[in-house]
């Protein structure tokens, strides 16, 4: 989940000019004001506004003159014992952790456009436990949750309501097999549960003053967004536009297929990419460097 943390300092120089320690400074100072932070480690964090005596700064702060500089940042935090032993289990069989991105995050990647984050969104992907979100606005995370409830609690439903098993369930869930009852008792059991996890989600919009107010509104990514239906009731319980996610940078990998089942694996793909051509980048520069440095000192030789 996501922590919103307020923090000032005395820009240093002489001059008054802010400079990237002056921001370094503010943004550490958010991070360790965060509230309800114990037993929690930070995976992301974001700047969502900067003051410069107590005037909204547009971009970085760096290169403008003042005496007080202010930040606001979003902080994206897990559990510590959940993600060691994640780390752990992908660690102990042969992989090596580059990164650590939320589910939402990474499949907005893939499935949000710039133009949608700009104007705000918020993301559901609906996982088999859990419905993850994050929404969105001027291309920033506002705020990043994780709800538990997910597409296996429909399963359940339906398993429980027909008195048939798991398996049967799951098919009727997904359309594979017949459900042998009207098509209407069957909405009626999948839609209980769908406006439980448009409810949360509300709620959660509604804390943060963005219900109804989301022009691109929300986007559905996961396993459980196959389920028929779906976007037109998302649509009436948020008041929102409605859309299943498509993998619109899908292409970029050359992967087939565009099941927004698989938003958040293409997401961390994509993620992957970048880390690998950051690295490239930073070893080039490294590389030159060192080269520069050998020269040199030839030329310090007799």
């Amino acid at each position: 989940e996501s922590r919103i943390a307020d923090a000032s300092v005395a820009v240093s120089r002489a001059d008054q000019e802010v400079t990237e320690v002056d921001v370094k400074r503010v943004l550490d100072l958010c991070e360790s004001g965060i509230p309800d932070h114990a037993n929690r480690t930070v995976i992301q964090s974001y700047p969502l506004a900067f003051k410069l005596d107590g005037k909204k700064v547009l971009g970085r702060p760096t290169g403008f003159k003042g005496g007080k500089l202010e930040a606001r940042s979003v902080f994206i935090t897990c559990l510590t014992q959940h993600l060691n032993d994640l780390e752990n289990a992908v660690i102990s069989n042969g992989v090596a952790v580059d990164d650590v991105i939320p589910s939402p995050i990474a499949a907005s990647m893939v499935t949000l456009s710039k133009v949608q984050k700009m104007a705000g969104c918020v993301l559901a992907n609906i996982g088999s436990e859990t419905t993850s979100i994050a929404v969105f606005e001027e291309d920033i995370p506002l705020s990043v949750r994780v709800f538990p409830i997910g597409s296996r609690d429909i399963t359940n439903d339906i398993a429980l309501g027909l008195k048939i098993s798991l398996d049967e369930a799951e098919r009727i869930k997904t359309g594979i097999e017949d459900p042998g009852v009207t098509r209407k008792k069957l909405d009626e059991i999948i839609d209980a549960r769908l406006s439980d996890m448009f409810e949360l989600i509300e709620a959660h919009l509604k804390k943060l003053g963005r219900n109804g107010l989301l022009p691109a509104g929300i986007v559905i990514t996961g396993g459980g967004s196959g389920v028929p239906d779906i976007e037109s009731l998302a649509r009436k319980a948020l008041r929102l536009p409605a859309r299943l996610g498509t993998l619109e940078n899908g292409a970029m990998l050359k992967m087939p297929g565009s099941d927004p089942a698989w938003a958040v694996a293409y997401g961390l793909t994509i993620a992957g990419r970048e880390i690998q051509s950051e690295e490239s980048r930073t070893s080039q520069i490294i590389g030159n460097t060192k080269g520069q440095i050998v020269k040199w000192f030839r030329e310090l030789l007799p």
